[in-house]
């Protein structure tokens, strides 16, 4: 039987540590692999005395894995270096020659830091703890508050309301950690806050006060402030075990054993200045600080009435562009405009949010013809430059082509409140004879007397109901949106899934008007929201109704693409009116 062989890669790279300190000594070791060099040239070093090397090590090994052999080999070239100074330690290119061709590494840098600065160095073992010594970590040490710490960081000392502040916090140690556990964050009262993502671990050295330690990133975030002053985010609360050494003598020498001591540590506190915008504010600004840039889109490009459109501002750029509200664009009155909707596109990262938010306008043209968006103005405030930058939006000339179908509910019912006068014959006709003069005129008269006094007990209970114009919509608005929703099932039994979403918003907008008294006039989503907050529905109850008419409306101008069957469209409608018929109205506070 015949065994393949792998041929491995060839490779010739460096492995050297990150972080030294001045008067330690460090290994630098070049490895090439799957290959036989010669000539190895080492590479030049800055800041590092050399004291060994090279030393060349080599090592080979083959394996056999379902008919197949593998091998591979190494010659590694080891250099010893002592660090002469803090600061950057730079390692040159190291070459070797293989197969008659020249291989090379990367050049790189190697961070010096300071020695602590205390007493000599052997003194310092004895007495202070050395986050790379085991042997003055020992467990008859009481960990101190500079053995041990959790510092917050911010970035600048003082900033604009909304412009961002990169809080860090950190864990500085000599000791190694096993366990950490935050019994209570910091609060961020007065900021909206962006996490940015990161996974701690104890992998860098910081140089602080003179002395070393080991460091962990815990959390890192960007701050927006949202009011001017002085902000101060409170300190947290962590539970840490640390790893102390035991020693014990035995007859082979001195041994370290390994324990833990848990420890409560309680971080600093960190204040802020935030400086309040410059007065007065323009008023195209509605909030975004930072750098940004500003395009239109009109999509589709011909428009026809009936069919919906969308015109979009794509804002980019870096600042609180995750924040920011929606310009206000004026669009002429003979188009039916909805809420506008946010997406957004951003990355937490390099001291900012940076990316694009485009916010969608959708409107429904209801005639045919030309029609104008006008020009407007976007403007952001500048914190680098301090003052605002306006940005001018081009205004639009729409051209609106005649098409097919019907004004869309939503329309019309915003112009329900004032009817046409009513023309033509109105069937009056003169009388030439006198009522008085009959017995039967004053019959009629003295009957309703006699009725009213014998109800008198019943309408005195009723008058004040029948007074309140807004009681008497609210008791009759179930009553006609039931009748409603029994024509729209009428119609999902036919399968006219166009009428039958019109009936069910006809139904669902008429309620609304009458259950919370909002004139027709007046109505959207958001007076919705509102009112039916300050009735007393609660948060889940409001979502569904708003969603309800979401749904509606987009299955009403495109039926097709509605995928939940009517009869369930239907039933939600029935659930939310019952549902919302059963909340008592929140009592109101009188002034």
């Amino acid at each position: 039987m015949l065994a393949a062989t792998a041929q491995a890669a060839v490779s010739f790279t460096v492995q050297a540590p990150r972080q030294v300190v001045e008067g330690n000594k460090f290994n630098v070791t070049f490895v090439l692999e799957n290959a036989e060099g010669s000539g190895f040239v080492a590479p030049e070093v800055g800041g590092a005395v050399k004291i060994y090397g090279p030393a060349l090590s080599t090592s080979y090994s083959s394996s056999w894995v379902n008919g197949k052999t593998s091998k591979s080999s190494s010659q590694e070239y080891t250099m010893i270096y002592k660090a002469s100074r803090a600061g950057k330690c730079t390692v040159g290119s190291a070459s070797i020659t293989v197969g008659g061709q020249r291989m090379t590494t990367k050049p790189f840098t190697v961070e010096v830091l300071p020695p602590d600065q205390a007493e000599a160095r052997e003194r310092q073992r004895r007495s202070q703890v050395q986050y790379d010594d085991p042997s003055t970590q020992s467990a008859d040490k009481a960990v101190s508050a500079n053995d041990l710490f959790v510092r917050i960081e911010m970035s600048k000392p003082r900033v604009y309301e909304q412009q961002a502040v990169v809080c860090t916090i950190k864990l500085y140690t000599k000791y190694q950690v096993s366990q950490f556990i935050p019994t209570l964050q910091p609060s961020f009262d007065g900021f909206l806050i962006e996490e940015i993502p990161m996974q701690p671990s104890l992998n860098n050295v910081e140089h602080v006060n003179g002395q070393n330690y080991m460091v962990a990133v815990l959390k890192k975030c960007l701050l927006y402030p949202q009011q001017s002053g002085k902000l101060t985010i409170t300190s947290g609360n962590y539970d840490v075990n640390v790893v102390q050494y035991e020693q014990f003598r035995t007859p082979f020498g001195t041994m370290q054993q390994p324990v833990e001591r848990k420890l409560q540590v309680k971080s600093n506190q960190a204040t802020i200045n935030i400086l309040p915008l410059p007065e007065p504010r323009p008023s195209s600004f509605t909030g975004a600080v930072g750098k940004f840039n500003v395009t239109t889109t009109l999509k589709p490009a011909s428009l026809k009435t009936y069919q919906a459109a969308t015109f979009s501002y794509v804002i980019s750029g870096s600042g609180n562009i995750k924040y920011i509200k929606a310009p206000s664009v004026t669009f002429p009155s003979q188009f039916d405009v909805y809420d506008p909707k946010n997406n957004v596109s951003v990355n937490a990262g390099g001291g900012d949010m940076s990316g694009t938010v485009t916010i969608d306008y959708t409107f429904i043209p209801q005639y045919a013809g030309d029609f104008d968006i006008p020009a407007g103005e976007f403007t952001y405030f500048d914190p680098d430059a301090g003052r605002y930058e306006t940005i001018p939006v081009a205004g639009r000339h729409l051209t609106v082509a005649k098409g097919e179908g019907t004004p869309s509910n939503h329309y019309r019912l915003k112009n329900m409140d004032i009817r046409h006068i009513k023309t033509g014959d109105l069937h009056q006709q003169r009388a030439q004879h006198y009522m008085v003069d009959g017995w039967s005129y004053w019959l009629w008269y003295l009957l309703p007397l006699l009725a009213m006094a014998g109800l008198m007990a019943y309408y005195r209970k009723q008058i004040k109901e029948r007074a309140n114009v807004s009681l008497m919509r609210t008791k009759r608005a179930s009553k006609v949106a039931t009748k409603r929703l029994k024509n729209a099932r009428a119609l999902a039994a036919r399968g006219d899934r166009t009428a039958f979403y019109a009936e069910l918003l006809t139904a669902a907008w008429g309620y609304l008007s009458d259950k919370l008294t909002i004139p027709v006039s007046e109505l959207s989503k958001d007076n919705i929201a509102t009112e039916l907050e300050a009735y007393g529905v609660d948060q889940s109850l409001r979502e569904r109704t708003l969603h309800l008419l979401d749904d509606a409306e987009f299955a009403q101008y495109a039926p097709e693409l509605a995928s939940q069957p009517m009869d369930q469209v239907l039933d939600e409608a029935a659930a939310v009116i019952d549902s919302l018929e059963k909340v008592k109205k929140a009592k109101q506070p009188t002034s």
